[in-house]
């Protein structure tokens, strides 16, 4: 699971890359919220890429929307992503693999990154399936992955949509915010 923080997404809502083929209709769940986990660290810098010379692993590149309950978009909605290298170690250090964004006007983000390793020791009780962090309190998971089940916080309605693109991945999920 490739841990990102702040929206999440409920199945009904996705949005095209164009808002002509909107499956959102009003009344629309918010995105489940999961506990934030002990990896997060505030003050990262703001960039659309995490990638950075070393960062080894299969390319990914993450995009969705960040909508209200009523499908409309949250411009300058503020996402942080943070996730574990591609042997499933987190920078405790520093702010390797971490940063933050805003959306667009159109409530769209665009994050490149790569595929996260599994965190934690295989097999045991402690270990995490492969996930980007959004936010304080979401993350969205890789379909298929077999320790999805395994993971105690993996929810169904949090898989994004990844398709293999050449040697890379791109992986959509968009997510819903219920707005005071």
């Amino acid at each position: 699971m490739l841990p990102l923080a702040l929206a999440s997404s409920g199945v009904a809502c996705r949005v095209g890359a164009g808002r002509a083929d909107s499956e959102c209709g009003d009344g629309d769940d918010p995105t489940p919220r999961q506990m934030e986990g002990p990896f997060f660290k505030p003050r990262t810098r703001q960039r659309p890429s995490l990638l950075e010379p070393g960062i080894n692993g299969t390319r990914l590149m993450l995009t969705g929307f960040v909508l209200s309950t009523a499908c409309k978009p949250v411009a300058g909605a503020l996402l942080d992503f943070w996730q574990a290298d591609d042997h499933g170690d987190y920078d405790n250090q520093g702010y390797r693999l971490r940063g933050h964004q805003f959306c667009d006007g159109n409530g769209r983000y665009r994050l490149e990154t790569i595929v996260p390793g599994i965190s934690g020791a295989p097999a045991t009780s402690t270990s995490r399936c492969r996930r980007p962090t959004v936010g304080a309190h979401h993350a969205v998971y890789f379909p298929g992955e077999t320790q999805n089940e395994a993971d105690f916080l993996f929810r169904p309605d949090l898989l994004m949509k990844i398709r293999n693109a050449g040697g890379a991945r791109d992986g959509r999920f968009d997510f819903v915010l219920k707005l005071a």
